[in-house]
């Protein structure tokens, strides 16, 4: 994606201060965890430093150790047996295979235990317990990122961590919101005095929320392409082979009829110039769905309540 990051918030603040039981309910796991949930700037940065540590379990030198003690303790018994120094000689082309396996597997446990004590620091648990009590009291999730949860950017399944589910929560009633606001449940001498109505009114809970952007034509026709084609380059070479192998077997048995296989090379082209538009075509629409979800960023940031994206623009954020 570039230098054109993505910073936006599966829920933000704004979000969670429309429903003052959800609020109330992050803000005493932000007290839990010293992380206050509905900060949308301190929640930026967590999750940007979060990720990072989480990123980096997966690279170094003991990700590349157990990769590549894998790969040879893998091989090395089909291989071994065709090199000259270890003919005839079958513990040295069996038994180097079961301490590669070992130190392979040890050193890519080490590496799943150390990813997984990232994705379990307290101020991610904290983070993934406010989604959770976002989804229980319908505020709708924006998306969750991916490698919050432990899941592939590519794949689904529930992930390593997934967001908790928390019971429903009930809308509360026209009747508790009457009786909240009526005259005889002002604040009182004891209480600090009336409150304030002015100051209520213009309270973030009460105030509307910042508009959404409207989603463009291009975004929508991005949406339906995204997920279509990636299958010209595969059919371009088989169509070529195919034309070889029909032409090597009409020289070798002088049948001219086997020279017909030649009109599949022009067809591959044609099948490639077809695959390279249409991934033209994806790459500008792409660029313009970016384009939308920087602006819904924008307006999330502004206070706006941003719905949940699509899955093709959630793998487009995954993506970052």
């Amino acid at each position: 994606m570039g230098a054109a990051t993505v910073d936006l918030l599966p829920v933000s603040g704004a979000a969670l201060s429309a429903d003052p039981r959800a609020l109330a309910a992050v803000r005493t796991v932000g007290t839990r965890h010293g992380v206050d949930y509905s900060d949308d700037t301190a929640v930026t940065a967590l999750l940007a430093e979060r990720r990072r540590a989480v990123e980096a379990t997966q690279r170094g030198p003991l990700v590349w150790l157990g990769g590549s003690t894998l790969t040879v303790g893998v091989i090395w018994p089909f291989l071994a047996p065709i090199l000259p120094a270890f003919a005839g000689k079958p513990v040295l082309v069996y038994a180097p295979a079961g301490p590669l396996l070992v130190v392979a597997v040890a050193a890519l446990a080490l590496v799943r235990v150390r990813w997984k004590r990232e994705l379990t620091h307290p101020a991610l648990v904290g983070y993934r317990e406010t989604l959770g009590i976002a989804r229980a009291h319908g505020i709708r999730l924006t998306h969750v990122p991916a490698w919050l949860e432990g899941r592939s950017p590519t794949g689904g399944g529930k992930g390593a961590t997934p967001v908790p589910a928390h019971p429903p929560v009930p809308p509360a009633t026209a009747q508790a919101a009457a009786s909240s606001s009526s005259p005889d449940h002002e604040g009182t001498a004891d209480e600090g005095g009336p409150a304030p109505q002015a100051a209520i009114r213009a309270s973030p809970a009460t105030s509307a929320p910042a508009p959404v952007p409207p989603k463009p034509p291009a975004v929508t026709e991005y949406e339906h392409l995204a997920d279509v084609g990636g299958w010209h380059d595969e059919t371009g070479w088989l169509l070529v082979f195919a034309g070889l192998i029909g032409t090597a077997w009409a020289y070798s048995t002088g049948s001219p009829v086997g020279y017909a296989a030649l009109l599949l090379v022009p067809v591959a082209i044609l099948v490639w110039l077809a695959g390279s538009r249409q991934g033209h075509e994806k790459n500008q629409l792409r660029e313009e769905a970016l384009k939308y979800v920087k602006s819904l960023e924008a307006a999330q940031a502004a206070g706006a309540h941003v719905p949940e994206l699509s899955p093709q623009l959630r793998e487009l954020v995954d993506g970052d």
